[in-house]
């Protein structure tokens, strides 16, 4: 069911009775492959972010990275999801370490991609679940995370291309300086959130 933005934004603000809105992406018909970083200490800050290995999305998000994991499921491939809808006390606490709008959104100014579980950060991996060559790891804060850049193997720069073509042709958007985060076209119009992951996890 499409959700009327407007009223959403009205009768919800930032509190956890919009919980039961957002998508457990363990529950569509085919789920990602979950490397949940921010749930571990292996992540940039180097501490725990999340209490729980869970990807939540909007579910406008979820039925385009639906779409998204058909056509790759066409050639092979699906993905791997490393994060999806985060808290905005989190996007604080990411803020205030890396103050680096390239990388980390400052929530003073938008109040963060993720916060409305309309950004997600992807890669691509095989039938097996092994993850592509993609030039970098996810959270690589430099030049070489960027999509556009050159010095790269050849099928580094396909593998990029790959994931932006399928992501692009169902509703995202790349972004500029990290070739794993995408958002769904019109982010700006859906409301910020900041529910715990603990509590959707009981919202289910």
């Amino acid at each position: 069911m499409k959700l009327r933005h407007a009223r959403w934004i009205a009768a919800c603000g930032l509190f956890a009775s919009c919980a039961p809105r957002l998508v457990d992406v363990e529950a569509l018909p085919r789920p990602p492959v979950l490397d949940v970083r921010y749930a571990t200490t292996d992540n940039f800050t180097r501490t725990k972010l999340y209490p729980l290995p869970k990807v939540f999305l909007h579910p406008d998000t979820a039925r385009a990275l639906e779409e998204v994991q058909s056509d790759l499921a066409s050639r092979g491939l699906g993905l791997k999801i490393f994060d999806g809808y985060r808290p905005l006390s989190v996007q604080w606490k990411m803020w205030n370490l890396i103050h680096d709008e390239r990388y980390v959104s400052n929530p003073a100014v938008n109040r963060g991609r993720h916060t409305r579980g309309t950004a997600v950060d992807v890669t691509l991996v095989d039938r097996r679940g092994r993850e592509l060559p993609m030039g970098t790891a996810f959270d690589d804060f430099t030049d070489r995370a960027h999509p556009d850049y050159a010095a790269l193997p050849e099928a580094v720069k396909g593998n990029r291309r790959l994931l932006a073509e399928v992501m692009t042709r169902h509703g995202f958007e790349a972004y500029a300086y990290e070739w794993w985060h995408f958002d769904l076209k019109g982010w700006k119009r859906y409301p910020v959130l900041d529910v715990g992951i603990d509590q959707l996890a009981v919202a289910r």
